[in-house]
């Protein structure tokens, strides 16, 4: 009986030893893989996915756009995989700030206020808030001329809180309608429902280059000159740090010129 009692507890301590041996091997590799998974982990895109040139979806469905070959490009040198993420993009704080997005990028304006729950790339691209009207539209030539006129822009954009903080368009203009996205805005110019449309100029002219006979622009500036930036968590430094490094070596080596000439016909990238 008495080896019986020996042979057990060796028996138990051998097991217990392998048992501590297997549980910090396992810690190891765990916290190994963590670590690479960290250094892999899939980057997820949200955007508005109805902003051509910046962003939409094609004829096969499928989500396509200046910023989003920038995008993939960039993931690819980060050997990353990359997720493009559509979401409403008047909540687009809150899907960056609870982490179900991890970068906006889709044309967004850098201004302070969003400074101040986001942190962005160096501007990319600068932005011009223009007037589209209907084709052979007389009387629209400028801002002021907007007056007592029905005027469309898209929610949660840089010409739509302009124009929220103008007195000139809180008093002077009939009605400000705002849609989800900028195309519904065009669809409805070309209906006669609204008198003009204030909004991106690429935007508006990538759209006006798919219908030619139907609008025009009227190349005068309403509000402030922006820039398009790439917002991260205001706490994600070292994502913001990687994806500026190798936007930087796109723009070096010609690769983001050669993405905006695809898309606009010249390199209009800063």
């Amino acid at each position: 009986m008495q080896w019986k009692k020996v042979f057990a507890l060796g028996l138990a301590a051998v097991m217990s030893m392998a048992l501590i041996s297997g549980c910090g091997s396992d810690k190891a590799a765990k916290d190994s893989g963590s670590s690479a998974a960290g250094n892999n982990k899939k980057i997820v895109v949200g955007l508005d996915d109805n902003f051509p040139p910046m962003g939409f979806k094609d004829e096969n469905n499928e989500i396509v756009g200046f910023d989003i070959d920038l995008a993939k490009e960039a993931t690819k040198r980060l050997g990353r995989e990359v997720e493009f993420k559509a979401i409403d993009w008047s909540s687009k704080e809150a899907e960056l700030k609870s982490g179900r997005v991890d970068v906006l990028w889709n044309g967004l304006d850098i201004t302070e206020k969003r400074k101040e729950n986001m942190l962005f790339s160096d501007p990319y691209m600068d932005n011009r808030q223009i007037i589209f009207v209907k084709k052979g539209t007389t009387g629209i030539t400028d801002e002021q001329s907007l007056a007592g006129k029905t005027v469309g822009t898209q929610s949660a954009s840089t010409s739509e809180e302009y124009m929220d903080k103008s007195e000139f368009f809180k008093t002077k203009v009939k009605e400000v309608k705002k849609y989800s996205d900028f195309v519904s805005a065009f669809m409805d110019l070309e209906n006669g429902r609204v008198d003009a449309v204030v909004g991106d100029e690429i935007t508006g002219r990538y759209y006006m280059s798919k219908h030619p006979d139907e609008l025009e622009a009227i190349d005068t500036v309403v509000g402030p000159v922006s820039e398009f930036g790439i917002a991260f968590a205001k706490d994600n430094t070292a994502l913001r740090d990687d994806v500026q490094k190798v936007l930087n070596e796109m723009k070096a080596d010609g690769t983001t010129a050669k993405i905006s000439e695809k898309w606009f016909g010249k390199d209009i990238t800063k």
